[in-house]
């Protein structure tokens, strides 16, 4: 057999090559160790850029903000974990951003299988294949669910336990909902990433935000306001042109009660920015300011620290014994709790 020789050894140096001929591979030996060396450095490289997906992201984050009620509420009726609803949501509509879930409001892959109802075709294992369209995300999330309890395919991952969610995810590979061979690993690798099994242990679900999940994500061709929470209250910010009636229509509460949650008046014009809260406003800060009182800044008003904090304009002022008429100055230490 050939073996492979070292060109910067001289030729008339014995002692040189001598000590070189304990190192000649010969050219199979060599092959082997490329060959292995190179299978070692693709397995490597597989986990590592399969978790990488899985690092946290601010898109996941919002998606799993945005329907995590409205997959409790489906657990609570249909006994599917919530943590594998909102996992192959994830996984099969990118985060709410592919085209089935923008265009067809399909958010798990579901195909035709005889649909009755509107259809998006694309390319998926086959061209051109058919898939369920919905008119938003909570036809979706529903349908989700009838098609899991509904058909005899599925039927044995109901004996498993609500919280025994990778049992449900190989058992949705086993029974043959995706073709990808590493589909259970992937929606187990998402529920670990983002905890989403400590939603499996919900008992109740907040029914606002599991309506607002279900909503179209646009309104007029507008994006929804992000809506999240401060002080056990949900608020989102204004936008350039918003007023209370138009933030009402979007969220479904009379802007009228807009205005007074904010001890505001319902012809107010909004500046952007304005934090708008959805509800009443508590009495006091969370517990985390109990002792650390706020020092005001320059420019801050009394209402803008009320705002700040999710508390009530009077109860700031009655917390801190001052009088409407107060002028509060920078550097000032107003109690929150």
């Amino acid at each position: 057999m050939h073996t492979i020789s070292y060109p910067f050894i001289h030729a008339a140096d014995s002692e040189s090559v001598r000590m070189a001929g304990r190192f000649e591979l010969k050219d199979t030996v060599m092959k082997r160790f490329l060959l292995h060396l190179i299978i070692l450095i693709g397995l490597l490289a597989v986990p590592c850029g399969t978790f990488a997906q899985y690092k946290w992201n601010r898109q996941y984050q919002e998606y799993i903000d945005q329907y995590k009620d409205l997959a409790i509420e489906q657990m609570l009726r249909y006994h599917i974990p919530a943590s594998i609803t909102l996992a192959q949501g994830l996984l099969e509509s990118r985060a709410g951003l592919s085209p089935l879930a923008t265009v067809a409001k399909n958010h798990f892959g579901i195909k035709c299988h005889g649909w009755p109802g509107r259809s998006f075709h694309q390319d998926d294992d086959e061209r051109n294949e058919c898939f369920r369209a919905y008119d938003n995300a909570y036809q979706s999330f529903e349908d989700h669910s009838k098609f899991l309890t509904t058909s005899r395919r599925y039927s044995r991952l109901f004996d498993l336990k609500i919280t025994d969610y990778k049992g449900w995810a190989k058992g949705l590979k086993a029974c043959g909902y995706a073709t990808s061979p590493t589909y259970a690993q992937n929606l187990i690798r998402i529920i670990e990433t983002y905890d989403l099994s400590q939603y499996d242990r919900a008992k109740s679900y907040d029914k606002f935000m599991a309506r607002r999940g279900g909503t179209d994500r646009q309104i007029a061709g507008q994006s929804l306001h992000p809506i999240s929470i401060n002080n056990g209250n949900y608020y989102l910010r204004a936008r350039r042109g918003d007023t209370f009636r138009s933030i009402g229509e979007e969220v479904g509460i009379s802007y009228r009660k807009l205005a007074r949650y904010n001890e505001r008046d319902k012809n107010d014009v909004l500046q952007e920015g304005d934090i708008i809260y959805l509800k009443k406003k508590k009495r006091k800060a969370a517990k985390a300011f109990k002792d650390q009182p706020h020092r005001v800044e320059p420019g801050q008003s009394m209402y803008d620290i009320a705002q700040m904090y999710g508390i009530r304009l009077k109860n700031l002022y009655k917390m801190n014994h001052l009088y409407p008429d107060y002028q509060i100055r920078p550097g000032d230490l107003l109690r929150v709790r």
